[in-house]
């Protein structure tokens, strides 16, 4: 799948927000968490990675997600968006709980495939992206770093950013460029996303499929 402007055509539904385990889906699907700020726009990306442009809601408040929500991807797997760490404009104990909740979500989930962080291309990784990427690693999840919004970034700066962005996470392998805007790194990701899904024993969603 190359990158372009265009969108894959995924069949997508939105499958429910859950606020504990014994509500998120039964069946063993695939399921691909989606994990950044509250400001690194998760929404946008999922978004751009299903083709729809209003599934997800985008919100100029951050934190507006506060339970994990569950997208349903060509009957294949799920993307799992999680609640934005960072800032967000509500209380400390409710903040409390999204984190014990992406805890709780990251070790014990066993169709979790995989985890994609989501970053900001523009800026070095912040104190919050430094934890969750460690604890999402120590679960022994496979890891992968969206330098999100990498259309912001000269051509001439991104090498320098993205070896930035690696080196401030420790990551092992070099963030993925990606722009939900113009459509950068989707193929790619979907890519990334299905070779996960293979390995788990299912093919994954496809392009136009």
């Amino acid at each position: 799948m190359a990158d372009a402007p265009s969108r894959p055509t995924l069949a997508v539904e939105f499958w429910g927000s859950c606020a504990r385990p014994a509500q998120y889906p039964e069946g063993g699907l695939p399921e691909v968490l989606l994990l950044g700020r509250s400001n690194a726009g998760k929404s946008s990306l999922v978004n751009a990675l299903t083709g729809r442009r209003a599934l997800a809601r985008i919100s100029k408040h951050p934190g507006r997600t506060r339970c994990l929500n569950f997208y349903r991807v060509q009957d294949r797997l799920f993307l799992t968006d999680a609640p934005g760490y960072g800032y967000a404009a509500v209380a400390r104990t409710e903040r409390a709980g999204w984190i014990r909740q992406i805890e709780t979500y990251l070790e014990r989930r066993s169709p979790l495939v995989g985890v994609v962080q989501i970053v900001d291309a523009r800026h070095d990784p912040s104190v919050e992206d430094i934890a969750w990427h460690r604890r999402a690693r120590s679960t022994g999840r496979r890891v992968l770093v969206v330098a999100h919004k990498a259309d912001a970034v000269s051509r001439g700066q991104r090498a320098a950013r993205l070896g930035a962005i690696q080196e401030g996470l420790c990551a092992c392998d070099p963030p993925l460029a990606v722009s939900s805007r113009t459509g950068e790194g989707i193929g790619e990701l979907w890519e990334r996303i299905q070779a996960w899904t293979r390995a788990a024993g299912t093919g994954g969603p496809a392009a136009g499929g």
